[in-house]
């Protein structure tokens, strides 16, 4: 399947901004079961500085924000050739060690509710595939999907203990799990395709597991099934901050807001 993408992020501050500077992940790995065909990205009030890979294997942009600018704009626009490999992206690569997968991090640290959850689940076993599909869905029925109750700053512990998230929340969580059952897991960023329209609520996010024999292997909690064609990976880490699509820091330029529009769509032959 072929996936036209387009994702513009707008930024208004309410003063003009002296100095700024954005950390981008926003270009699609290309890896098993997706080729990118074409990639720009364009900027109003802001120029790029440098590209470089991460230790993640994540094309990271830094973009430098003009003097005096009240309003920058990132828009990215590309076509990404994508084919159903039930999830499975295969042999572990990267500057990382696969045990580094298995460590906490801040936004994944356990506590009681978490540990809890891993009780329910039973023991990974021999079948570790099949463990994985009970955890993802144990995360699904623990958390319910709702958008506006958590922030870029919840942990996977305080969104099982309110029972509600989103697509972050969902990947913070089961990689929680994963790791207290030593299984190496990741955190995803990235695009989908609903069926049912082209305009998209925002990125999505996911998570990925280590199968002995199969390698690295998908999990979209949120909607319960594994990645398929109308995914697209854009960039992976250990948790959220590590594959967040824009970061950055402002000097004399209060941010006031931000808007994200995103649209993924087939592209037909004519097109």
């Amino acid at each position: 399947m072929r996936l036209a993408v387009r994702h513009t992020t707008h930024y208004t501050y309410d003063v003009p901004a002296i100095h700024g500077l954005q950390r981008l992940r926003l270009t699609p790995k290309s890896t098993q079961g997706q080729q990118i065909i074409d990639w720009q990205m364009r900027y109003e009030n802001a120029r790029e500085e440098l590209s470089y890979e991460d230790q993640h294997h994540n094309t990271v942009t830094l973009v430098s924000v003009a003097e005096g600018a009240r309003h920058v704009a990132i828009e990215c626009t590309g076509t990404v050739e994508t084919e159903d490999k039930a999830g499975i992206i295969g042999r572990h690569s990267g500057h990382l060690p696969l045990w580094s997968f298995m460590g906490q991090t801040p936004l994944t640290k356990p506590g009681p509710r978490l540990r809890g959850l891993l009780r329910e689940t039973g023991t990974v076993g021999d079948d570790r595939l099949d463990w994985l599909h009970r955890l993802s869905a144990a995360v699904r029925e623990g958390v319910a999907y709702r958008i506006g109750e958590t922030g870029v700053t919840t942990t996977a512990e305080q969104a099982l203990e309110q029972g509600s998230g989103v697509c972050q929340d969902h990947a913070h969580v089961f990689l929680a799990a994963a790791r207290l059952a030593d299984v190496p897991a990741r955190y995803v960023s990235g695009y989908l395709m609903m069926d049912d329209r082209v305009e998209q609520d925002a990125t999505h996010a996911w998570a990925e597991a280590h199968v002995d024999g199969l390698g690295w292997v998908g999990f979209d909690i949120s909607n319960g099934i594994s990645p398929d064609r109308r995914y697209v990976r854009v960039a992976t880490g250990r948790d959220y901050r590590d594959a967040a699509p824009v970061t950055g820091i402002s000097v004399g330029g209060r941010q006031a807001g931000m808007e994200v529009q995103v649209a993924v769509a087939q592209q037909t032959a004519e097109q």
